[in-house]
């Protein structure tokens, strides 16, 4: 109640834009499951997420709160640039890491070695119940035994009765991170070619399909996992490997998903984003249209496309952007529209103290945002992207049989999307990115005026949950139907609170919110 008359109070509100609902899905619609928001985890430190010894309570947490929303775990990838510096070792009981020190632009950097035993793997055992696991293979370091042996591990802990009896499976395996990216980072010569690259991948995944007797199992392979993609023939991309013969070969045969990763800009080198420029409507659709011919390329193969390793900002984030409440409405536009252009499902990267995690696991010593000490250890805790996660599994819901569809609305920042299970309309979900940043005072707001198209039970009233954020740069405080995750256990608290309305008076949106409708 406090937050609508909040709303009521301090929103002026401008002139209305219309905004058409089909009835019933139409061709376009896209099918959507539960688990469209995953989780792409950096390797080096895997058992600080799952635990060792014991659940890490937090994370599984985080994670069943989703489960308890849609019926489906999030799929977990387990691999990212520590992938390739990852070798297995049988002295080893949990896992050995060696790390670069710590810099302002990158607080918590990933592991230059990682020498994993057997229990690094069996730890898998703490995921919630019937989580799919896509876990990535050393191939960076160009040493067959090594693959050979990584692979045995993760098969072998799998095949264990405390992983079977949990429903956890291992999906699909990943041979190498972002391979085009050899050439600049020294684990190939600077002239390393994508045919190059596919003869060694064929030779490796024969090894890694062999020691995962993979012509025996349910395990699939992802197939390139690169940085970027020239969309072409002859360079790094689906097209080229496909061009080069991958999908002809024994290993290739085992791919059924071909993953890109993708950041909408960089801080590596310490320049940041503006946090409008990320939430931009216009943005997150160029930023992801652009990959069209490789998803269609990848199609035309009768294969999955999807993004195996995404988020705000390369480089952990950046700071004051990829941490924000704005950030949580770009997570949520950016992974809705993906579906609709045939992205299957959305890997959020997430690493140990990184800028843009939705999920902070662990207590930190040292800020995430310059790695300066900080006075009080910082509790694990949510982070405003882990709002969108909740709200995506809201709209899809746990039917197994939902579609959504994308809301044409000529207004530049109001993105809108239409769920649907079987053939009736359930759901509708607003997102007004417009940057309401703290020092600004007039909050603008956008009627849209709703009416329906089609043939189909025509509601006349909705209920309304609303995500409210005080401004576009908070980094916390964000309240979902009137209820918080930001608790020391990661579950939700607050009591739960909803609006309602009538399609005829339409519903109003502030700039830097999300609205969700559920039609009755």
């Amino acid at each position: 109640m406090f937050s609508a008359l909040w709303v009521a109070l301090i929103v002026p509100l401008v002139s209305g834009t219309s905004v058409t609902i089909p009835l019933a899905p139409s061709d376009d619609a896209a099918d959507v499951d539960g688990n469209l928001v995953s989780l792409s985890i950096e390797q080096d430190r895997w058992l600080d997420w799952s635990g060792n010894s014991s659940r890490n309570a937090f994370f599984f947490n985080t994670l069943d709160n989703l489960v308890s929303i849609t019926g489906s775990a999030p799929k977990i990838r387990i691999g990212a640039d520590s992938e390739d510096h990852t070798l297995f070792s049988s002295t080893v009981e949990g896992v050995v890491d060696s790390f670069p020190p710590p810099t302002t632009t990158v607080p918590y950097p990933e592991a230059t070695s990682i020498l994993a035993g057997q229990g690094f793997y069996n730890a898998a055992k703490h995921l919630p119940s019937n989580t799919g696991v896509t876990w990535g293979v050393n191939f960076g370091a160009k040493n067959i035994t090594a693959t050979f042996l990584e692979t045995k591990a993760i098969v072998k802990a799998f095949a264990s009765s405390a992983v079977r009896d949990a429903g956890i499976t291992l999906d699909f395996l990943e041979l190498g991170n972002e391979a085009d990216l050899y050439l600049d980072n020294g684990l190939r010569l600077s002239n390393y070619t994508v045919e190059e690259y596919t003869a060694e991948w064929i030779t490796f995944a024969t090894n890694m399909s062999a020691a995962a007797d993979l012509a025996n199992s349910n395990t699939k392979i992802w197939g390139a996992a690169f940085a970027n993609s020239d969309h072409s023939d002859d360079g790094f991309s689906p097209q080229g490997i496909f061009a080069n013969g991958i999908l002809d070969s024994v290993p290739g045969s085992f791919i059924t998903t071909i993953s890109q990763h993708h950041y909408s800009g960089s801080f590596c080198t310490g320049n940041g984003g503006l946090l409008q420029d990320l939430m931009t409507k216009s943005t997150i659709r160029s930023n992801l249209t652009e990959f069209s011919p490789d998803i269609q390329a990848t199609q035309d193969q009768n294969l999955d496309y999807l993004l195996g390793e995404t988020n705000s900002y390369s480089c952990h984030g950046a700071p004051g952007v990829s941490n924000t409440a704005g950030a949580a409405l770009w997570t949520l536009d950016y992974a809705l529209f993906a579906s609709q252009i045939g992205v299957s499902r959305v890997y959020f990267h997430e690493g140990i103290g990184y800028k843009y995690n939705l999920i902070q696991p662990l207590v930190l010593t040292r800020s995430t945002l310059n790695g300066s000490a900080l006075a009080e250890p910082q509790q694990p805790h949510v982070q405003p992207q882990y709002y969108a996660a909740i709200i995506a599994a809201e709209a899809i819901g746990n039917s197994g049989n939902t579609e959504a569809l994308e809301l044409n609305i000529n207004n530049t920042w109001i993105s809108g999307y239409a769920f649907y299970e079987g053939s009736d309309l359930k759901r509708a979900v607003f997102i007004n990115s417009l940057a309401f940043l703290s020092g600004q005072t007039n909050r603008t707001s956008v009627h849209l005026d709703l009416a329906f198209s089609g043939s189909g039970h025509t509601a006349t009233t909705f209920s309304v949950k609303r995500l409210v954020i005080g401004y576009a740069d908070d980094v916390s405080g964000l309240i979902w139907g009137g209820q918080t995750y930001e608790t020391s256990d990661g579950r939700v608290g607050g009591t739960a609170t909803s609006e309602t309305g009538t399609v005829a008076a339409g519903i109003d949106i502030p700039a830097t919110e999300v609205v969700m409708i559920t039609f009755d």
